[in-house]
């Protein structure tokens, strides 16, 4: 199988380099990388570097680096591992490269990722998904790994539920990544996002933490107000989330340490001009509108942070 790995950062770096390095060992695959200016060639002089407690061999070569994306051939699986926001520019590539054959496995956050993917590449295999794993980039080229093995989370296309997909399982598990194949992922994928999207837009807002919205009353009741907007939607869409995912969210939050910061709080109050706004935020409007229905909470605080962006800026 010809393999693909787009974007080489905490997620692609993480889970590319299992891949990768197995497969130098087995050579039954053909592994590309797709990495841009100083990414590229820091992996094309050197390899990819992996600093991680699973691994005392830290490098790994892939077969072929790439880039642009023109230059893949011929796809079987490709991994989709950028920023929300190169997403659509990378699918519109893809376009032109991919196979009736190729199927497409987006390691992202967001629960909009496959809508999205599906309307630039509408007859496509998508496998939707959700990634778990504490690890980014060090340097260009090199990916730092802390805590547990990272997760994978991924499931059946909907459009597409009788395909068989069962090779693209053989690799992940032969890979050593810890993974869960279901039938249907999307109510894993809108658990992850419920946690990820109210944490990350109050802290955005506060520049506080993961430990500052469970312990004062206001970031915590702003929290609870969007998780409850997105539990609206989900319920509108079918996804069966559970009645106390309120609950089971603040309990998740509790275990990490309390100063833990988010990724979106990070980049809003560094000035920082891509976020992960639109992905939360902008998302969660979106499917709110398709249904005929405003999220006050949600479009307040976008407003916010909107204009916090602003001064930044």
């Amino acid at each position: 199988m010809n393999i693909v790995i787009i974007g080489l950062g905490g997620v692609g770096g993480y889970f590319g380099f299992k891949i990768n390095q197995v497969n130098e060992i087995n050579k039954k695959h053909q592994i590309a990388f797709v990495a841009r200016a100083e990414t590229y060639q820091n992996i094309k002089e050197k390899g990819l570097k992996l600093i991680s407690p699973e691994h005392t061999n830290s490098l790994t070569i892939p077969d072929a680096i790439y880039q642009d994306i023109t230059e893949v051939q011929n796809p079987n699986l490709i991994l989709i591992c950028v920023k929300e926001y190169d997403l659509e520019n990378v699918c519109t590539q893809l376009s032109n490269v991919i196979t009736k054959d190729t199927i497409i496995l987006p390691m992202m956050n967001g629960v909009d990722i496959y809508d999205r993917i599906r309307k630039i590449l509408p007859n496509t295999i998508i496998l939707p998904s959700c990634v778990y794993v504490a690890s980014h980039i060090k340097e260009k080229g090199s990916i730092e790994h802390k805590g547990i093995a990272g997760k994978l989370i991924f499931g059946r296309d909907p459009e597409h539920f009788s395909e068989d997909i069962n090779w693209v399982e053989t690799i992940i598990k032969n890979s050593g990544i810890k993974y869960e194949f279901k039938d249907n992922s999307l109510v894993d994928i809108w658990t992850k996002f419920i946690f990820i999207a109210s944490f990350g837009l109050v802290t955005a807002k506060y520049n506080s933490s993961i430990g500052a919205i469970c312990t004062n009353e206001i970031q915590r009741k702003e929290a609870a107000e969007i998780m409850e907007e997105i539990r609206w939607i989900a319920n509108q869409k079918e996804i069966p989330l559970p009645n106390d995912i309120v609950d089971i969210t603040f309990e998740k939050a509790s275990s990490f340490p309390p100063t833990t910061p988010t990724s979106l709080q990070l980049d809003i109050n560094s000035g920082k001009e891509n976020s992960e706004l639109e992905l939360f935020a902008g998302a969660i409007l979106k499917y709110a509108a398709n249904f005929n229905r405003e999220c006050p909470f949600t479009q307040k605080i976008y407003a916010e942070i909107k204009a916090k962006q602003t001064l930044n800026y």
